[in-house]
């Protein structure tokens, strides 16, 4: 089970790093998905960093389970809130976020069984 959070945490990781990236640059595409879910452009940055602080600890959690949970959770938290900020807005282009918070949720069910 470890090998396969180390896969699904790595992949997740740099899908999240690769993200906060792009809204730490405020790219075009990523602020106007933002701004047409109600984000304003001055929250970018703190869920950027919520973003990258979710990937580095599921990088650390390799190296320490509870810290790779915790991660986890709030990565799941994270992409299921774009999901509801999506559906609130009656913008059914979500298959991303949808996509993202199974990804978490599998990481933190790996995460737990190889402990």
């Amino acid at each position: 089970m470890f090998i396969a959070y180390a896969v699904v945490a790595g992949l997740l990781a740099l899908a999240s790093l690769g993200s906060a990236f792009m809204a730490f640059t405020k790219n075009p595409q990523v602020v106007d998905n933002m701004t047409k879910v109600g984000v304003t452009e001055g929250a970018l940055p703190w869920l950027a960093t919520a973003k990258a602080a979710g990937a580095l600890g599921l990088l650390a959690g390799l190296f320490a389970p509870l810290l790779g949970e915790a991660a986890a959770v709030g990565l799941v938290l994270y992409f299921a809130g774009a999901v509801i900020s999506h559906l609130r807005v009656k913008d059914f282009e979500l298959a991303s976020a949808a996509v993202l918070t199974l990804i978490a949720a599998a990481a933190l069910v790996l995460r737990i069984a190889s402990a």
